[in-house]
């Protein structure tokens, strides 16, 4: 039997090797984001706790807060519903206009921040063509809470569906052809053959459109009315607090702000990790 010959000649690597590679990746991290981050720390540190706690245990920080929290939280429940139902239609349904379609979900990823608040401020006022029908039914939503979440729920719409998209791609239209075949209802598929799968994804892109929303602030400040205790949302409360030169608080909140963006980082993390060992697993 004729013997496997090795190549003679060396394995080319397309990209440098992997101390310059690694030298540059970390020089190009540090310079970029963790110096910035470092800084807002050290920042952070210096004021105090007494300080600290003081500023953002005040009324204004609190109402900021709770909104900033309570309206992410709702878009992102909105968006982890009607985002799968988007990703579900773009991947098993072919229908005109459907390149129109996907492309529109990533149109709020190219939109500035500012046109997009001023588009939604236009179409939810009292005078819009949205606005108008909701007012004569009593509902306002420009320069409310209700405009808060409709601003965050638009930043956050491309997270979940492309998040769940590629699963669905994946997923094998025969298996729900089979279960229904024995008997299962749409129910039951939903809940037993396709949720398990997109489960993951669907928590993963759920959660950072909630860390997108979190931090939101183009968007925000024409829908929302900029009303503090009432409509003021977290960044531009950090915003105001540099204008009126008070550094020393809009650190301390910044700082918070971090410190949460971070831990809602590890658990996208950790998401990721039990998706890949669930997907692993025989």
């Amino acid at each position: 039997m004729r013997g496997v010959l090795a190549p003679t000649h060396p394995r080319r690597r397309v990209l440098p090797g992997f101390r310059l590679s690694l030298g540059i990746t970390t020089a190009y991290v540090g310079l970029l984001i963790v110096a910035p981050l470092a800084a807002l720390t050290l920042r952070a540190a210096k004021i105090g706790p007494s300080q600290l706690v003081a500023t953002i245990s005040s009324e204004r920080v609190l109402a900021a807060a709770g909104l900033s929290f309570g309206a992410s939280f709702a878009a992102a429940l909105i968006n982890a519903v009607c985002g799968l139902l988007v990703a579900w239609v773009l991947v098993r349904y072919r229908f005109p206009g459907r390149p129109v379609v996907d492309a529109c979900v990533d149109l709020p990823f190219a939109l500035p921040t500012s046109v997009a608040g001023i588009a939604l401020t236009a179409v939810y006022a009292p005078t819009g063509w949205l606005g108008a029908p909701l007012a004569a039914a009593g509902v306002q939503a420009a320069f409310t809470r209700l405009g808060v979440v409709i601003a965050l729920t638009f930043v956050g719409l491309p997270f979940v569906v492309r998040a769940v998209q590629p699963v669905l791609e994946d997923l094998d239209p025969e298996v729900e052809d089979a279960a229904a075949s024995l008997g299962a209802s749409r129910v039951q598929i939903f809940r037993r053959v396709l949720l398990p799968s997109i489960l993951p994804a669907l928590l993963t892109g759920s959660t950072l459109a909630f860390a997108r929303a979190l931090g939101e602030y183009g968007s925000v400040i024409f829908i929302s009315g900029n009303l503090p205790l009432r409509t003021e949302v977290v960044p531009l409360l950090i915003v105001a607090r540099l204008e009126q030169y008070d550094y020393d608080g809009a650190t301390a909140i910044a700082a918070v702000m971090l410190a949460l963006s971070f831990g809602l980082l590890l658990a996208i993390n950790s998401l990721q990790a039990w998706s890949r060992r669930r997907e692993a697993m025989p």
